[in-house]
């Protein structure tokens, strides 16, 4: 029998968390991840990059690495058609842009993504019960590590709702169908 123990149930959750949101990316290509729908925040390609610098911020909490450089710089997009997500245009509050030479193609949108959520399930899985109860800063609190990375779950999941809103929005069929 497998030994469930906190660690594995919240990086197992991270994991499935990305199941989920990757399922609504059915239908996106380079020619409308950056495509905006009237009314609505923002686009899949943002989606993508605010997540995985999130919890990419997250898990720099446990291991104390840097982002990943070949994934997140600093600051705002400098290139045109980078390999890269550039923080401020992806961070809480950036104001996206349609512009999809300021943002990765849509496969290396979703390589970023996947090793953000790989990295955090890493790290989560291997730390020690003292770490995962050990007392962090996060938007104007303290929690715990264990705590914020149940709340990353719950942020994947509310950024697949508002893909589930964009591709209503932009008539791509059903993921049901």
């Amino acid at each position: 029998m497998t030994n469930i123990t906190q660690q594995s149930t919240l990086a197992d959750a991270v994991l499935l968390s990305r199941m989920l949101l990757e399922r609504y990316l059915a239908g996106f290509d380079d020619t409308n991840h950056t495509r905006q729908a009237p009314g609505l925040p923002n686009h899949a390609a943002w989606n993508l990059g605010h997540l995985a610098l999130t919890m990419h911020r997250v898990a720099a909490m446990f291991d104390g690495a840097p982002m990943p450089e070949a994934d997140l710089r600093a600051g705002d997009a400098h290139d045109r058609t980078p390999t890269h997500f550039w923080t401020e245009s992806i961070a809480f509050g950036s104001a996206p842009t349609a512009d999809a030479a300021r943002y990765p193609a849509w496969i290396r949108c979703r390589e970023i993504f996947a090793g953000a959520c790989e990295r955090l399930a890493s790290v989560t899985r291997s730390a020690s019960d003292e770490k995962l109860a050990s007392l962090v800063p996060w938007g104007g609190t303290q929690v715990t590590l264990g705590a914020l990375v149940a709340r990353m779950t719950f942020h994947n999941g509310m950024h697949a709702g508002q893909i589930a809103d964009l591709r209503r929005a932009l008539g791509l069929k059903s993921i049901f169908a």
